[in-house]
């Protein structure tokens, strides 16, 4: 009993320290593998699907995916900047690349490695619209939401093993621990901390849309074309990774006012036109 409550408070020590702060909210993360080890993985990883996929180049769409987001970069770095992050985004490598594909995706590795699909951009509709979408992968990368999840599942890998452990000699119950440790822990724990991620990304790329220029307005009529293209098909939001389209809706439109009046602290009072 002895070792394992000094077990335990070794446990509590290591996930203490090893914490990093959300800049965005100022909240403390679980930060287990440090950037240094996990951009270099991150921008291998990036290569790899850019080697085996077709990348788009030289068309209006490409340069557009480009342009957005060197925009949504520097409205992050300004923010950044003025809220006393500076060098934050110093190990960064922005790249930019749209991806033959029919599928209805985008994403940032961590880092700032940024891939969009053909797929996304007729839902998309319009720059505005790809501004959106590029904020809120940004978004991701610039919380670590990745190097959060990295932790979580560790955590989870560890509870598994001591609850093994406690439980060897006593095969019903270790039975039914590992029945059950799955589907809670995936219910309880990660599904949750997932859509957490969702909704803070949701936020912070309203912004970011916002002081580059964008309308944030556009950001709750690209989920209504999200929700429409989706058909309605989609799990019970607490069995998802994502909040519902309903909620993630709902929330980009209360948001919206507070957007512009965040894009206004940085001299922004009027949006692109939306074409």
């Amino acid at each position: 009993m002895k070792i394992n409550k000094t077990i335990f408070s070794f446990a509590i020590l290591f996930i203490v320290l090893s914490c990093a702060t959300n800049p965005f909210t100022g909240k403390k993360t679980m930060a287990f593998v440090s950037n240094d080890q996990l951009f270099p993985s991150s921008f291998a990883q990036y290569n790899q699907v850019l080697n085996e996929s077709k990348v788009i180049t030289g068309i209006n769409d490409a340069e557009m995916i480009k342009r957005v987001g060197q925009r949504i970069a520097t409205a992050a770095e300004r923010y950044l900047d003025a809220n006393g992050f500076q060098g934050y985004l110093d190990e960064y490598k922005w790249e930019y690349n749209l991806i033959q594909s029919e599928q209805v995706n985008a994403w940032c590795m961590p880092g700032g490695k940024i891939a969009f699909y053909t797929g996304i951009l007729p839902i998309a509709k319009n720059e505005t619209g790809v501004a959106a979408i590029m904020g809120h992968e940004v978004a991701h990368a610039l919380a670590n939401h990745g190097q959060q999840r990295m932790s979580a599942a560790y955590i989870q890998q560890g509870l598994a093993v001591a609850g093994n452990v406690a439980l060897a000699n006593d095969e019903q119950k270790l039975g039914i621990f590992n029945q059950s440790f799955g589907v809670v822990s995936n219910v309880a724990g990660m599904l949750p901390f997932s859509r957490s991620h969702e909704t803070e990304a949701d936020e912070i790329g309203i912004y970011l849309m916002a002081i580059a220029g964008y309308n944030p307005d556009e950001a709750a009529q690209l989920w209504e074309r999200m929700k429409a293209n989706s058909g309605g098909q989609a799990p019970p939001e607490f069995l998802s990774t994502h909040p519902s389209n309903d909620s993630r809706i709902a929330n980009l439109k209360s948001l919206a006012p507070k957007a512009k009046a965040e894009a206004k602290k940085f001299g922004v009072t009027s949006f692109r036109p939306i074409n």
